[in-house]
């Protein structure tokens, strides 16, 4: 992380002694996607939850990142969550891609990695979804939270499993564990 920083700080020297912009400059540009990086990622780290790590494989793409969510609490203690992100070019127009790596029971988690969180919606009737607002600590949060209070939905992406929860939640619970011990430990 360090390095695309000191990237930043480097050609924003370097701009102010430059009198012609030349084609070969151009490769050493930043977006405006790993601008706005460089600062969320400083913000996310700072303000974490204590259920979440942050994993960048290559420090110089914070584009690219994994979360480890270990909730605390709720039918999903002892559980070890993982995700993938991907921030596009066109972020924060757009949201992150998000992916959840670990194959468990839950309502709007499905078992091959697609996430209902409305953040994560590009386009929301409700109004909830994604806006060039928000940030990675919002969808941090927001993926987080999935292990908490949204347990509590109205349009769960998996119904079957949502009814399940509903309608017997000692077997819910029992199936959660079942999936925490074969794949989430």
């Amino acid at each position: 992380m360090l390095t695309l920083a000191s990237k930043l700080k480097r050609d924003d020297g370097l701009r102010g002694s430059r009198t012609a912009a030349s084609a070969a400059d151009s490769t050493r540009r930043v977006s405006v996607r790993d601008k706005l990086l460089v600062k969320e990622v400083a913000e996310l780290e700072a303000n974490l939850p204590c259920t979440c790590k942050v994993h960048f494989p290559d420090p110089n793409k914070l584009h690219c990142f994994q979360l480890t969510v270990t909730p605390d609490e709720g039918y999903y203690q002892g559980g070890k969550f993982q995700f993938e992100t991907e921030v596009p070019d066109a972020y924060n127009m757009v949201p992150p891609r998000v992916r959840c790596l670990t194959r468990m029971w839950h309502p709007n988690i499905t078992e091959t990695g697609e996430i209902c969180l409305s953040l994560l919606r590009e386009h929301s009737i409700d109004g909830t979804g994604w806006a060039p607002t928000r940030t990675l600590k919002d969808v941090v949060w927001g993926l987080n939270s999935l292990f908490t209070e949204l347990l509590k939905f109205d349009n769960p992406l998996k119904i079957k499993t949502a009814k399940h929860l509903l309608g017997e939640k000692e077997d819910f619970r029992n199936k959660v564990d079942d999936y925490i011990k074969r794949y989430a430990r």
